[in-house]
């Protein structure tokens, strides 16, 4: 179209579109377009302030790394991770929650009643649960990824003095879908705040804490596989994550366990651990593939 006006560029943008664009493509661009024309219409976005933005973009991609994704993270703090999460999960099988930009992949395998601790100190958590299926059967062989922070609030990505592999983990489900694990009390923390997710969050009053948590990729073959996490019912920041990430049948109670009543055999540390601990029974539920 020789003449483009505010008020046909959108239809104009479509009507670009060749005849072989894939259906999907052209729905998604089409209503984007719509959404994104519209947002500026209605602010009346001025040319330092959209400028602005797309510096703001930019200095997303240069921060990005193989260890950090800001991308991800400016997804997080802006909702659409867990929007897209919520619309997308099975009410009958467990909440989906944020992947995060820390997560590492290939983590090492573990025994069922391996231990994360290690030597880092703070309260000795046991975690115990089965995986099922959304009849309540559980999934022997069932992959369970395991990650979290150190006590210091940061994942081992984030920080020089732990091993890349520290506080992951890979279990596989015993024959009942069990798995277990022993590891330090998961700590509230800050997400990095010194990019441009931090210019946002700053520019808009908010925090950038996180209630404390585990992460969760649990799979198997047939099954659709579920991200998530775990929190616990105590912590300060559980209603106002900066991510969005909290659902009610993700948290759940640390129970506490006097001295000397650790398991006596199937743990790491068991014959170790005489000191009061805490205890976490998650059994996450997935869905089968259609």
């Amino acid at each position: 179209m020789r003449t483009v006006t505010a008020d046909n560029i959108t239809d104009t943008f479509i009507g670009y579109f060749g005849e072989e664009t894939d259906p999907r493509v052209k729905e998604i661009m089409s209503s984007f377009a719509k959404h994104l024309h519209g947002f500026i219409k209605e602010t009346e976005i001025t040319h330092d302030e959209w400028r602005y933005a797309l510096e703001l973009l930019k200095w997303t991609g240069d921060i990005t790394t193989d260890e950090r994704n800001e991308f991800v993270l400016l997804s997080d703090v802006l909702g659409v991770s867990s929007l897209v999460d919520m619309i997308h999960s099975n009410p009958i099988a467990t909440s989906s929650s944020v992947l995060g930009p820390f997560h590492i992949s290939d983590a090492p395998p573990k025994e069922n009643g391996a231990d994360f601790k290690r030597h880092y100190p703070g309260e000795v958590i046991l975690v115990e649960g089965t995986v099922r299926d959304t009849d309540g059967n559980p999934i022997a062989g069932a992959k369970v990824d395991i990650w979290q922070t150190a006590p210091n609030g940061k994942y081992s990505s984030q920080d020089e003095e732990q091993d890349i592999h520290s506080f992951h983990g890979m279990f596989t489900a015993d024959e009942n879908g069990r798995y277990a694990f022993t590891t330090v009390r998961p700590v509230s923390y800050t997400v990095p705040s010194d990019g441009p997710v931090g210019k946002i969050l700053n520019a808009t009053g908010r925090h950038p804490w996180r209630p404390s948590h585990l992460h969760y990729i649990v799979s198997a073959e047939g099954y659709r596989s579920l991200v998530t996490e775990v929190f616990p019912d105590d912590d300060p920041y559980l209603d106002q994550d900066t991510v969005f990430g909290v659902r009610e049948d993700l948290v759940t109670t640390y129970t506490a366990k006097p001295a000397g009543s650790f398991p006596s055999e199937g743990f790491e540390l068991s014959g170790k651990v005489d000191q009061a601990y805490s205890r976490i029974d998650f059994d996450p539920i997935i869905e089968k593939l259609d």
